[in-house]
C-alpha cells in the first residue's frame, strides 16, 4: 500500500516524544500499566527503560527513534489495519515500524493478553 511521499515526511520527523504521552493516556484510560506499554515498546525496538526516557528527554523524531532500535525479527507478525492502512501492505519502512508501534499500543489497550501482543511465535 502507498503512502504519499508527504505522509511519510511527516511521521519521519514527528517526535516520539510528542507521542508517548498519548500512549501513556490510552493505555491507562484501559487499566493497562505504564509498565506494560514499556515492556511492549522494548520488545519491539529493543530500548529498556533508561533508553527510552534518553530518548523522550532528547526529543527524538521517529526517524531517529527507529534508526536506534533494533526491531524485533517478529515484528512482521503484527498485522491488520491501522490508521486506514493494513500494516503488511505499507511498503515504506519508517511508516510501517510507526504503525507496528500503533498497533501494539492499540492491542495493549484493548486488553489483548501480553503474550498475544509479544507474537514470540
Amino acid at each position: 500500500m502507498k503512502t504519499t511521499p508527504e505522509h511519510d515526511a511527516r511521521i519521519a520527523k514527528m517526535t516520539f516524544a510528542s507521542v508517548y504521552p498519548h500512549y501513556v493516556a490510552k493505555i491507562e484510560k484501559k487499566n493497562r500499566t505504564k509498565e506494560e506499554l514499556h515492556q511492549v515498546i522494548e520488545w519491539l525496538t529493543g530500548f529498556d527503560e533508561p533508553k527510552l526516557q534518553e530518548l523522550i528527554k532528547d526529543k527524538v523524531t521517529f526517524e531517529t527513534f527507529f534508526q536506534k532500535a533494533t526491531l524485533n525479527a517478529n515484528a512482521h507478525l503484527i498485522t491488520g489495519v491501522i490508521c486506514g492502512y493494513r500494516i503488511e501492505q505499507i511498503e515504506t519502512p519508517l511508516t510501517r515500524n510507526v504503525r507496528y508501534l500503533d498497533k501494539i499500543v492499540d492491542e495493549l489497550a484493548k486488553g489483548r493478553k501480553m503474550e498475544k501482543i509479544l507474537r514470540n511465535a
